[in-house]
C-alpha cells in the first residue's frame, strides 16, 4: 500500500502580503519531494479567490464590480498556474495542474472535487501569522468534503515530511483510527513508534490496558511501537502532544481531525485547532 496520488493548493497572497513566492510556495515543494520519494502523480489546484465575497448573494456588489473581482481572481489564478508549471517543469516527477476561480466560501466544492481522488494531501498551516484567509477553508474542505487524509506542514517547511519517528495521538476515538488506518504506509517505515494517550478513562472496554489492541493491530502490520501514558499537565490536548512530541524529537504526529463539531471547535477550542495554529511538527490527520 503506498500514496499514488498527492494534492496541494496554491493560492495567491493578500495584495499586503510581504513573503516572497519561495515561502508561499513552500507545501508545493515538499509535495514534490514527496511525490518523488512515493514514485507518486502530484496534482497542484492553482487557486484564484475572490476574497471580497463569502459565497452569497450581497446586494450592496453591483454587477460591475463583481465582475472585476472575479476577473481578477481568474487572473491571479492564471499567474498561480503559471508559476507552479514553472516550478514543475524542472522536477523529474509526474503532475498535472489544474486551474480553478471560486468566491471564499465557495471553494470547498472545488477543493473537494480533486480531494476526492487523492490519496494524501500536503498543506501548508491553515492559521497562524503566515497564513492566508482562505487556508483553513481549504483544510476543511480536504478532511470534511473531501474525505482525504491530509499532512499539515509547519510554516515555511519546504521539504517532504519525516517518517523515523511517529507519534500517535489516540482516544479512541473513530477520527483518531481512521487517521491510523490511512497513516499505515508512513507507519510500517518508521524506526520509532509511540501511543500517546492523555488520561485515558478509568473505566470501558480498554481501561484495564489503554491502548494495546491499537498496538496489537498495529505489530500485525509490521509497525511495533511503545504506549505512553500522559497526564494532562498542560491546560490543551494539544499542547500535552506538543510537548511530548518535542520531547521525543517526532517527524510527525497522527491524530484524528475535528473529533468535536467544528463549530464547537471553533468557539470553544480543541485539540485539532489548538495544533494547527502552530505545528510542532508535520500533522498526519483525517476525519
Amino acid at each position: 500500500m503506498s500514496y499514488k496520488t498527492l494534492l496541494t493548493v496554491v493560492t495567491p497572497a493578500p495584495d499586503a502580503d510581504p513573503r516572497p513566492g519561495a515561502a508561499r510556495l513552500a507545501a508545493l515543494r515538499a509535495a514534490i519531494g514527496m511525490a518523488r520519494a512515493e514514485d507518486a502523480h502530484l496534482d497542484v489546484i492553482a487557486l484564484g479567490v475572490d476574497r471580497t465575497q463569502v459565497g452569497y448573494a450581497y446586494p450592496a456588489t453591483t454587477p460591475i464590480l463583481y465582475r472585476e473581482m472575479i476577473e481578477r481572481a481568474q487572473s491571479d489564478a492564471v499567474a498561480v498556474a503559471d508559476t507552479v508549471r514553472g516550478v514543475l517543469a524542472a522536477e523529474d516527477i509526474r503532475w498535472a495542474v489544474h486551474t480553478e476561480v471560486g468566491q471564499v466560501g465557495a471553494i470547498a466544492g472545488i477543493v473537494a472535487r480533486h480531494a476526492r481522488f487523492a490519496d494524501l494531501a500536503l498543506l501548508g498551516a491553515p492559521t497562524g501569522d503566515a497564513a492566508q484567509p482562505e487556508a483553513e477553508a481549504v483544510v476543511e474542505a480536504v478532511l470534511f468534503e473531501g474525505e482525504c487524509p491530509a499532512i499539515i506542514l509547519p510554516a515555511g517547511q519546504d521539504t517532504a515530511p519525516g517518517t523515523d519517528r511517529i507519534v500517535i495521538g489516540w482516544n479512541q476515538s473513530a477520527e483518531a483510527l481512521a487517521a491510523v488506518r490511512r497513516a499505515l504506509p508512513l507507519l510500517q517505515r518508521a524506526r520509532d513508534v509511540a501511543i500517546a494517550i492523555i488520561d485515558p478513562p478509568s473505566q470501558g472496554a480498554d481501561a484495564p490496558d489503554p491502548g494495546v489492541l491499537l498496538s496489537q493491530m498495529l505489530a500485525r502490520h509490521g509497525v511495533p511501537c511503545e504506549i505512553a501514558i500522559l497526564p494532562r499537565t498542560l491546560p490543551r490536548v494539544g499542547e500535552v502532544l506538543t510537548r511530548y512530541a518535542q520531547d521525543r524529537d517526532a517527524d510527525m504526529l497522527v491524530m484524528g481531525a475535528y473529533g468535536h463539531s467544528r463549530f464547537r471547535e471553533s468557539i470553544f477550542g480543541g485539540a485539532t485547532r489548538s495544533l494547527l495554529r502552530k505545528p510542532p511538527v508535520p500533522i498526519f490527520m483525517t476525519h
